[in-house]
């Protein structure tokens, strides 16, 4: 049995079938001529990716058997990444193929370099999906739930929670906003053996400095103008959970001491209180700022940052999560249309184009953010890079040679990533040769 990937091509013409299955040999090619044979070989061989002519027997010079072989792949495989082909009215094959369900399209005649391109890229696609379905199938309880991913950087990241989520240690999570740094909370805390007792959130950032000492700390009736009860504070709320502090870097100097002494006691006092309250709660917190820099400048405590920064895991920017801005979307895009938009079943080409070279500066949530108007406005059954707003910013180099060797620099870099840095995975995935591979290492010094 061979362990390169399936590729099943469903064409009628035969010297285009050898063609296409000379011009493919790394894949393990299967061809099918009609839809009868297409259907057999789907289910006995289940490619990852099919190439559909839509101009099948018994009606090679129209599109009806062709539609009628997509909808029959699709309910049988859902995940199959199927790309049509059609000379019959061309544009309008593509939108409605698109519309049902079908993963990419391509114009006859064929050009075989342009279409290895999409080949490529729907196999990595389907396996970087096939990975989050493992992920998500292996999950211990209810680690990580709603966080998609298939990035190895952030896998690392979860394997990192994962690993310290037993330990009753405090964890620092250092990243941009929109990251994920409390759904990376909830996560280790769904992981320990806290889980049981209350994930407590507070916003050190969204509360004005007066008050947030009786947020964290709690009050006695009669302690200020307005205390009209005796009311605990968050730390008290989270005994026996985790307290997840979110932008700890903006807590004013004055109350980083009391937090100190809480970490050191553990043992806190209300304001207008008398006497201490033991507490016994984790303390998982979380900041976009630079950390060390606040540290080395005096506007954070160094002894405070030692006491809350015992594990540290920095979050990686959507941008330095290869293939997961396109995975997100899509998940956002079947999350919101059910409520929002039912009519809206997927990403145009140009979206998915537009996702994957965005540099999503506002991350996870902006993407959200995006394919949430989006699915709300978009008048058809796709998304286009329109409906996302996503436009060249007005200030990008427009020198040539600047643009492609920005371009060249970062698609190298991302099918590297994908490829595990594996060179011939990387040339494949590129549509290019390993030595124009190595020159372009060299010349762009990216062989590290």
């Amino acid at each position: 049995m061979s362990d390169r990937p399936k590729l099943l091509i469903v064409e009628d013409d035969i010297g285009l079938q050898r063609q296409l299955r000379w011009a493919y040999d790394g894949y393990e090619v299967i061809v099918a001529g009609d839809r009868a044979a297409a259907i057999d070989a789907l289910r006995l061989h289940e490619p990852a990716v099919v190439t559909l002519d839509l101009g099948l027997p018994p009606d090679p010079d129209g599109t009806a058997e062709g539609f009628a072989t997509l909808m029959e792949i699709l309910a049988l495989k859902p995940d199959t990444k199927v790309i049509v082909a059609s000379g019959h009215g061309a544009r309008e094959s593509a939108l409605r193929a698109i519309a049902d369900g079908a993963w990419d399209f391509y114009q006859k005649p064929i050009d075989i370099d342009a279409l290895g391109l999409i080949v490529a890229r729907a196999f990595h696609v389907h396996e970087l999906e096939a990975e989050n379905r493992r992920l998500a199938a292996n999950a211990k309880g209810a680690t990580m739930a709603g966080l998609i991913t298939a990035a190895p950087e952030m896998l690392k990241v979860i394997n990192t929670i994962e690993r310290v989520a037993p330990a009753d240690v405090s964890v620092m999570l250092l990243g941009a906003s929109g990251t994920g740094k409390e759904l990376l909370a909830r996560g280790l805390h769904d992981a320990s053996p806290r889980r049981d007792g209350a994930f407590v959130a507070i916003n050190c950032s969204a509360i004005p400095e007066t008050l947030l000492e009786s947020e964290l700390f709690g009050h006695e009736k009669g302690a200020f103008t307005g205390a009209v009860k005796t009311t605990p504070g968050k730390i008290e709320q989270a005994q026996g959970g985790t307290l997840f502090l979110d932008e700890i870097g903006d807590v004013p100097l004055p109350l980083q001491v009391k937090l100190l002494r809480f970490l050191q006691e553990r043992t806190i006092e209300r304001i207008g209180g008398r006497r201490p309250i033991a507490v016994d709660t984790r303390i998982v917190c979380a900041t976009h700022r630079d950390i060390d820099a606040m540290v080395a400048d005096g506007s954070f405590r160094d002894d405070l940052y030692y006491r809350l920064a015992e594990i540290v895991v920095r979050i990686p920017s959507l941008a330095e999560r290869p293939g997961d801005a396109a995975l997100l979307a899509r998940h956002f895009v079947t999350k919101y249309a059910k409520t929002m938009n039912p009519a809206v079943t997927g990403l145009a080409p140009d979206a998915r184009t537009a996702i994957d070279g965005w540099s999503w500066p506002g991350n996870v949530r902006e993407l959200e953010n995006r394919v949430k108007r989006a699915v709300i406005m978009a008048d058809g059954k796709l998304i286009s890079a329109a409906d996302l707003d996503l436009a060249e910013p007005d200030d990008a180099p427009i020198n040539l040679r600047t643009v492609r060797e920005a371009a060249d620099r970062t698609a190298i870099r991302r099918a590297l990533a994908r490829a595990d840095g594996n060179i011939s995975n990387t040339a494949r995935l590129l549509g290019i040769s390993r030595p124009t591979l190595y020159d372009l290492l060299k010349s762009y010094d990216l062989h590290d």
